[in-house]
C-alpha cells in the first residue's frame, strides 16, 4: 500500500500541513523541519502525490505536446526530445494526436479538461490560427516548427522555410543541374508553401533551369513514393527537392524500383536531416533543420511563460545548413 502523508507526519513527529509544505514547492519551511520530514520520508519510501499537490499550488505541471503528423518519423526524435527536456524541468508532457484534425476547439476542449498548465504544438503544417486558439482560452503557448513573423500573435521556434527553399535551389544549381523540380508535402501546409517559394524565388535569378513542381499527399514515406513513381511516368527532372526527408527516402525508393540510380539519373535533396537519411543505405544529401536547439528554446520559453503568462510573444528562427551525402551530383570544379 502506498505511503500516506499522515504516516510522515507521524514518524517525523511533525503535523501533516509540515509535511505538506516540505513537498510544496515555493513554500515556507525551516531547514530542521524539512531535513527531518524527508528523512521519515525516506525511510518510509514517500513520494508525494502529483494530483493532490496540484490542488494545493492550482498547478498541474502537465504540459500538452500536441502533434498531427505521427507518419513522419522526424517526430519521433522530436518527441524524444521534447518529453526528456520537460521532465527535466520537472514538467509532465501529455500527448496528443491530432491526425486529421483541422479545427482547434476540440483540442482547446480537451486540454482544460486536463488542466494543463501550457501546450506546445509541434508542427510544420498547422496554421499559426491552430495556436492562437490555445492563446485566446488563456492558455499558455509555444508552436515550434511554425512559420514565423514578425508580429507573431504566440511564440513561435523554427526555421525560416522560405530560406530553406532558397539553399535547396543554390545548391542544385552549383552542381549543374538544369531541370530541376520540387516536391513537396501537402500543398496547404505553410512549411510546403514557404520552401516552395524561396525555391521558385531562387531559380527565377537562374534563367537557363527549367522548374516544376508538384505535391505530395503527406509528409510520409507512401506519399513520396506514389508522387514519384507518378513523376517518372513522363519526362523526369535531373534532380528534385523533397520538401522532407520522409518525403526523399520514399522517392529514392520509387526510382529504384524503375531501375534508376542516385545520383547518377536523378539527384535528391530532402530537409530536416533525421536520423534515418544518414543510413548508409539511404546516404541522403539533405538541409538540417537543427531540432535540438528549437526543442531547447521553445522549453525555455515555455518555463518563462508559466513565470509570467502575459510576456510578449517572440519568434525565434534558427539557421539551417547543407549535410552532403549522397544523394547528388559532386560540385563541380
Amino acid at each position: 500500500m502506498n505511503v500516506t502523508l499522515k504516516e510522515v507526519a507521524k514518524l517525523a513527529g511533525v503535523s501533516r500541513s509540515a509535511v505538506s509544505r516540505t513537498f510544496t514547492e515555493g513554500a515556507s519551511v525551516s531547514a530542521k523541519m524539512r531535513d527531518r520530514v524527508e528523512k521519515a520520508a525516506n525511510e518510509l519510501g514517500y513520494s508525494p502525490n502529483a494530483l493532490a499537490s496540484s490542488l494545493t499550488t492550482g498547478r498541474t505541471k502537465l504540459i500538452g505536446l500536441v502533434s498531427n503528423n505521427f507518419h513522419n518519423p522526424i517526430f519521433l526524435e522530436v518527441f524524444d526530445l521534447f518529453t526528456r527536456a520537460l521532465q527535466d524541468q520537472g514538467l509532465r508532457p501529455l500527448l496528443v494526436n491530432l491526425t486529421d484534425e483541422t479545427d482547434p476547439a476540440n483540442s482547446v476542449q480537451m486540454m482544460r479538461q486536463y488542466s494543463v498548465d501550457g501546450v506546445v504544438v509541434a508542427s510544420s503544417t498547422l496554421p499559426p490560427g491552430f495556436a492562437k486558439a490555445f492563446r485566446d482560452a488563456g492558455v499558455p503557448v509555444i508552436h515550434a516548427f511554425g512559420r514565423p513573423s514578425s508580429a507573431p500573435q504566440v511564440h513561435i521556434v523554427g526555421v525560416e522555410n522560405i530560406e530553406c527553399g532558397r539553399v535547396a535551389a543554390r545548391t542544385l544549381a552549383a552542381r549543374g543541374y538544369r531541370m530541376v523540380g520540387f516536391l513537396g508535402g501537402p500543398e496547404i501546409a505553410t512549411s510546403t508553401q514557404d520552401r516552395l517559394e524561396g525555391f521558385m524565388e531562387e531559380l527565377a535569378s537562374h534563367p537557363g533551369i527549367d522548374v516544376s513542381h508538384s505535391f505530395a499527399e503527406a509528409y510520409s514515406f507512401d506519399a513520396g513514393r506514389k508522387e514519384m513513381l507518378r513523376l517518372l511516368e513522363d519526362a523526369p527532372a535531373e534532380a528534385y527537392f523533397c520538401g522532407d526527408d520522409v518525403l526523399s527516402i520514399g522517392a529514392l525508393s520509387a526510382i529504384q524500383d524503375k531501375n534508376l540510380s542516385v545520383p547518377e539519373d536523378i539527384g535528391i535533396i530532402g530537409l530536416n536531416d533525421m536520423e534515418m537519411a544518414g543510413w548508409q543505405n539511404i546516404n541522403l544529401t539533405t538541409i538540417r533543420q537543427p531540432i535540438q536547439q528549437i526543442v531547447s528554446s521553445s522549453i525555455e520559453l515555455m518555463v518563462a511563460m508559466l513565470n509570467d503568462p502575459d510576456r510578449y510573444p517572440e519568434a525565434r528562427v534558427f539557421a539551417c545548413e547543407i549535410i552532403e551525402r549522397g544523394t547528388l551530383r559532386p560540385l563541380r570544379p
